[in-house]
């Protein structure tokens, strides 16, 4: 396995190759979030909207928050699309339900930039969409994305919050050249298996299956080594390129997850009994990695006051410190971007009697790759919270970054 720091140049040379050298603005693609009152409008199409409102207020809604929250993100998608219009740009609006189900690559492929206006769930869709499977060629569609309500919403993929403020001033930057190129790591999910057959997904968003007529991906089969290795015939590279994170793990929490896993495809199965398998990227380690792995100011009064002399004047002095001391452990959990390594981290453990097997088993490690074999009984392989594909007993995926995958996108600060 490479050292980290010889991965990283190794990806950096691979990054340049994608890199845009003659980026023009011209043409805009908003991709607009739906907004809570847009969502119930879906739901209840039947209803005039004075019954809508009635309906929401009789169900316990804050009717007059979720209007005014409506107002605001509109108010400032015109915002952000009289911005690209005034330095001389053509915009195309798309919602996100649009965008999820209907746009074609030809769109895509239209144009220059993708602008995902709303909170870090829209990015995420946007990004899906932003996939060398969608594009026509091989130059990359970069994305840079506004968050539209920042006082509600932490939106951490998005541009700082001070350019919602003024999304003028960030469109003059981009229009301008006065930016820099960011390409965040991807994870890509390759099924393994006796004939190449990829189960029908689920749109968790809309409750509804997938159709992957646009972005099919063919089967092949598997080298000599890796089929020995992985006892397997085909893969096939699902659909869908991960941004934040793969989770795997039965579908009812209170269930146990029962995975095997072989890191970095050596010769060690490693078995484990938990919640779930989580594998992150450097943007994921943001969000639901550091929700799994961090501790708190009482998580280090307890480990403090749990030591011999507990009571002593130099632990007495680090309990003070306890705050500090876990937001100092929590920051450390996250890693760049663009980092080309994946984090897995097992929810919850079983470390009793024989579990897990080996005992030197981690239950969190920086990794290139993770092949899993589920044990599972209704377990489902889930992309960024969004797309989940069946993932039961006898299951197989293998889970790795490469750099054709990155996701390119514009950072201002």
């Amino acid at each position: 396995m490479l050292k980290s720091k010889q991965l990283l140049q190794q990806f950096s040379k691979e990054y340049a190759k994608y890199t845009p050298t003659n980026f023009k603005l011209k043409r805009a693609l908003v991709v607009t979030k739906l907004s809570r009152y847009e969502f119930e409008q879906l739901r209840h199409p039947e209803l005039s909207p004075d019954q809508l409102q009635q309906k929401l207020r009789d169900r316990g809604t804050d009717v007059e928050m979720v209007l005014h929250l409506h107002k605001v993100h509109k108010d400032f998608e015109r915002r952000v699309v009289q911005s690209f219009q005034d330095v001389g740009c053509e915009v195309k609006l798309s919602s996100r339900l649009e965008f999820r189900s209907s746009l074609s690559k030809d769109v895509m492929s239209w144009a220059d930039v993708i602008v995902p206006v709303g909170g870090d769930g829209t990015f995420l869709l946007s990004a899906g969409r932003a996939s060398p499977l969608f594009a026509l060629s091989q130059q990359k569609t970069p994305i840079v994305g506004f968050n539209s309500d920042p006082l509600h919403s932490e939106g951490r993929l998005m541009l700082p919050k001070h350019y919602s403020d003024n999304p003028a001033d960030a469109v003059s930057r981009i229009k301008s050249g006065d930016f820099k190129w960011m390409h965040r790591s991807r994870v890509r999910t390759t099924m393994l298996g006796s004939n190449g057959n990829i189960p029908e997904p689920t749109d968790l968003f809309r409750h509804t299956e997938v159709k992957m007529e646009q972005v099919s991906t063919a089967p092949e089969m598997l080298d000599q080594d890796m089929a020995y290795k992985y006892k397997a015939k085909m893969k096939r590279v699902l659909p869908y390129l991960a941004l934040n994170e793969v989770f795997i793990g039965e579908h009812l929490s209170a269930r146990v997850s029962h995975l095997q896993l072989v890191l970095d495809h050596q010769d060690v199965v490693n078995k484990t009994k938990c919640s779930g398998l989580c594998v992150s990227t450097g943007t994921g380690s943001t969000s639901w990695h550091t929700s799994i792995n961090r501790i708190t100011s009482r998580d280090v009064d307890d480990l403090l006051r749990s030591l011999p002399d507990g009571d002593s004047k130099n632990v007495m002095m680090l309990r003070q410190n306890a705050e500090e001391i876990a937001q100092r452990y929590n920051q450390g959990l996250l890693f760049a971007p663009d980092d080309p390594r994946l984090c897995y981290s097992i929810r919850e453990q079983i470390c009793v009697g024989v579990w897990p097997s080996p005992k030197t088993f981690k239950e969190r490690d920086f990794v290139q790759t993770v092949f899993v074999k589920s044990h599972c009984i209704d377990a489902n392989l889930v992309i960024d919270g969004s797309i989940s594909f069946p993932f039961n007993d006898g299951a197989k995926a293998l889970l790795e970054v490469h750099p054709e995958d990155a996701l390119l996108t514009i950072a201002l600060d």
